[in-house]
């Protein structure tokens, strides 16, 4: 019975592994493909919470055709990450439908947290295998 839970454990650390890779491969392909931009921080949207409020920038960019579009970034943050009027880069597929910050956590947030969390799933199940069966 035990052997179950840590072959889940095997399987759930494995298929997080692949969604990580697959953001991972998405943002880099994103990176070679698409195309890169000024964007300035144009406003806030204030999200309340249970017992805070936190501030999701929206960035405005101009395309190669001098066509502006908004993004609005989807992570939240008290305190507020950027001023208005704060140039950052971005870069974005050509349908604007995948638009990301270029900066660490805005590139790889994804990739990262998948993995933080596949990890011990991972190193739990492998370990309990390679203990018993080894």
């Amino acid at each position: 019975m035990i052997d179950y839970l840590y072959g889940a454990f095997v399987l759930i650390g494995f298929v997080l592994l692949f969604f990580s890779f697959r953001s991972y491969q998405n943002t880099k392909d994103l990176l070679s493909l698409g195309r890169k931009s000024k964007a300035v921080v144009v406003d806030y949207i204030e999200v309340q919470g249970d017992d805070s409020t936190t501030y999701k920038p929206v960035f405005e960019y101009y395309d190669n055709n001098k066509q502006a579009h908004l993004y609005e970034s989807e992570v939240s943050s008290s305190p507020r990450p950027y001023k208005i009027g704060q140039q950052v880069e971005v870069v974005y597929d050509k349908n604007h439908e995948d638009v990301k910050v270029i900066s660490f956590w805005g590139l790889y947030r994804w990739s990262i947290i998948l993995l933080m969390i596949a990890s011990p799933f991972l190193v739990l199940g492998i370990a309990y295998f390679l203990y018993k069966y080894y």
